[in-house]
This record gives structure tokens, C-alpha cells and sequence, in this order.
């Protein structure tokens, strides 16, 4: 395991550009006197170098005028959030526990976390959309945090320019040394997962102005196809999600029956099973080409009897899916354990001769409390001087 920190963060009296969608910019730009008749020119040229080449100083921006140049110093800076703390797996998953500048005089700054999955065919980056969570599903361990704030747009396209910059994925940039990193010619961060911290359909449009800035074709182009919005079922929200966003989905479900999935998905009191998926079934787009995709923890004892294998294949029929099996990871104070390995056999062959891909997957950066329904930063429990300890040992690397 290995712990390194990052001290650039964003100044207070200094907002930052970086994040912001090209309406902002513009906005921005305006501000500082940039002739409206110019915008479109300058919002294009500062996206290139943002989004595209993850410019860090503007005085890298070379074909923007000196002028402009200085007066975007003098006024702004292209931080993104801080890097508090960096752990690594022993199979290569990074876990960053990002410090957000605090939102009034005093207050104590707020703290998110993001994860890169590296295989060997593909990068997958799991992101935050809210400052703990509302949700409280009682398998999951974010689910025992109480909810800060929603997320700006800016704020989660920072996670994914914090893990470009930590890998060295940008145009020039000197990729990290990792035999875990994914091999080939291929993008190190492949694929967006919107499954970290918060449900991201309670901070829709944030998270929708994110998704555009992220997949725009000019700057990180990382096309919608591979961005994957994960929700415990806020039922209103999903059929918007699939006409203004254009993602693919994933439904936290858990269960195949709603006294059962009160009990994990304390949501479901409100959005039942049969409404969820009746809103799948109608999910925009949605075909053998853009299946929704299923995920389904592995409880001992709870919901992985053949019988639930059974009813859940009866509950997806007609709908276009996939089905993650997930063994349960474990964090401090649960009450849950994880499956045994041939129950869950058992349970994906049943899945799987009905028809769907039913893959089990595997565990990632449990050493780091990375891995899935894991992400409460157990950062959060070092002390004042563990982290300075931290700090220390990563400014003599």
C-alpha cells in the first residue's frame, strides 16, 4: 500500500476555470472584459488547452494573447481539487480522497472520493456526484454518511482531471509507472462510472452539465456510451436521464422483493420495484445495444438463495439487461457477510441460462476500502497528525 498527498488546491480569493462547462467560461470571460464578438473564439481556445491538454498555468496557453493571458492570472486559477491523500491498491486500483474548498468563512472544508479501476483492456474511473449520501442502504457503507451538499458540475469534472493529471494521461504527460495500468494504445480512463460517493439522480442537472463537458468531442472526449450513471431508483428522474443525458444506466437493486429492498434500499418505500422497472422498460434508447445494467450485491443468507436467482430472472424479462453480481465487501460495523463463492456460482448460472450476461465481479482495492459500496473515506478516521505524517512523506518522494 502506498500513501502520497498533493497540496495545489484551488485559492479561495481565485476561483478556477477548470471544470467549468463552455457557457461559464464564456460567462467568465465576459466578466473580464473579452468582447462578446470573440467569445466563441476564446471559450475554443481555453477549452483546447483545459480540457484537451489539462493545462495547469496559463502561461502555457500560447496562442491566447499575453493580454488575456495576464489578466486570467491576475483573476482566476486552473486548480483543480486537492489531493489529500492518494492510497493504492496492491492491484493497482487508486482511491483520492479530494478536499474541497470550504463553502463559507470557517466552516471545514468538504472531502469526496474518486476510484481508478485499471485493466488490462480498460480504465474505469468511479466518481462522486454529492458530499456523503441521503440513501442510507444498509449494506453500503457511504450509505452511514449524512449528506453535505450536491456537487457543482465543475467540481465533478475536477475527479476526472485530478485522476488524468495523477496518471499522466494528458497529451505529453509522462503516464505513472504501474504494470496495472491498461496495455495497447487504448485510453487509460476509458470509462466513467457515476457510482462513488451520493445518488447521482438528486443532483441531476450538476451532473447532467458534467456528462456534456466530459463528453465533449473537443476537450476529455469520453463518449456517452461509456459513461455509465448508477441509481438507487429515483424513478421521476430516470426517463430525463436517458433523453438529456444520453448515458447508459445502472440500477441498484439488490432484491426481488420490496420488503426485502425496503430493508437494503430504504428508497424503495418511496419508488417499489414494479414502478422502477416500468420506468426501465421505458428507458430511452434502451436495446440489445444499450442494455441497463443490473447490480445486484451478494448478501449471505439474505437475497442469494436459487429462488431469488429465479424470481429476479422473471422480474427483467422483456427488458434488455445486464446483471453484475457483486460479492459483498466488507467495511467496519456491518452486519452483513459476503456470499460463499458457490453460492454465487450457482446463483450467476441461473442468471445466465436464462439468458443474461451474468458477470461476477471482482473485487478491486479492498485494501484500500476502494471497492464497491466501500467509499466513506476511512481517511476520514486519521488523525490531524497521521495526515501531516502522510503529507510529509509524499513532499520527500
Amino acid at each position: 500500500m502506498q500513501f502520497t498527498a498533493d497540496h495545489k488546491a484551488a485559492s479561495a480569493a481565485k476561483p478556477s476555470l477548470a471544470g467549468l462547462s463552455r457557457a461559464a467560461l464564456a460567462e467568465e470571460l465576459e466578466k473580464v472584459g473579452v468582447p462578446k464578438n470573440q467569445l466563441r473564439m476564446r471559450v475554443g481556445q481555453l477549452w483546447h488547452w483545459i480540457y484537451f491538454r489539462g493545462a495547469q498555468n496559463f502561461s502555457e496557453m500560447t496562442n491566447v494573447s499575453k493580454e488575456l493571458r495576464a489578466l486570467l492570472e491576475e483573476r482566476y486559477t486552473l486548480a483543480r481539487p486537492e489531493v489529500e491523500v492518494e492510497q493504492v491498491s496492491a492491484d493497482g486500483t487508486r482511491k483520492w480522497l479530494l478536499r474541497l474548498p470550504a463553502d463559507y468563512p470557517g466552516e471545514k472544508p468538504h472531502e469526496i472520493e474518486a476510484v481508478y479501476i485499471p485493466e488490462s483492456d480498460r480504465g474505469t474511473l468511479c466518481i462522486s456526484s454529492q458530499v456523503g449520501c441521503t440513501l442510507n442502504c444498509s449494506f453500503c457503507h457511504t450509505g452511514t454518511m449524512r449528506l453535505v451538499r450536491n456537487l457543482t458540475a465543475a467540481e465533478i469534472v475536477g475527479q476526472v482531471m485530478v485522476a488524468r493529471d495523477r496518471i499522466g494521461e494528458w497529451p505529453g504527460a509522462t503516464p505513472v509507472a504501474d504494470k496495472n495500468l491498461p496495455k495497447g494504445e487504448g485510453r487509460m480512463i476509458s470509462n466513467i462510472v457515476f457510482m462513488g460517493m451520493g445518488e447521482p439522480l438528486y443532483n441531476f442537472e450538476n451532473v447532467k452539465e458534467a456528462i456534456d463537458t466530459i463528453s465533449d468531442g473537443e476537450g476529455i472526449s469520453i463518449g456517452k456510451r461509456r459513461i455509465t450513471v448508477s441509481t438507487s431508483g429515483v424513478v421521476p428522474m430516470i426517463e430525463p436521464l436517458g433523453r438529456d443525458a444520453g448515458t447508459m444506466l445502472a440500477i441498484s437493486l439488490h432484491a426481488v422483493r420490496d420488503d426485502l429492498r425496503n430493508e437494503l434500499v430504504p428508497l424503495n418505500k418511496k419508488y417499489p420495484i414494479e414502478e422502477l422497472l416500468a420506468a426501465c422498460r421505458s428507458y430511452p434508447g434502451v436495446s440489445n445495444a444499450k442494455r441497463i445494467t443490473f447490480e445486484y450485491v451478494m448478501l449471505k443468507g439474505v437475497n442469494d438463495s436459487p429462488e431469488d436467482a429465479k424470481a429476479l430472472v422473471k422480474l427483467l424479462k422483456g427488458i434488455p439487461a445486464k446483471i453484475n453480481l457483486i460479492p459483498f465487501n466488507p467495511w467496519p460495523g456491518t452486519k452483513y457477510e459476503c456470499s460463499d463463492w458457490d453460492t454465487i456460482e450457482k446463483f450467476s448460472e441461473i442468471v445466465f441460462r436464462a439468458g443474461y450476461a451474468s458477470p461476477v465481479r471482482t473485487p478491486r482495492g479492498r485494501d484500500i476500502l476502494a471497492a464497491c459500496g466501500q467509499l466513506k473515506s476511512e481517511t476520514q478516521k486519521l488523525s490531524a497528525r497521521e495526515r501531516m505524517a502522510l503529507r510529509a512523506m509524499a513532499m520527500t518522494d
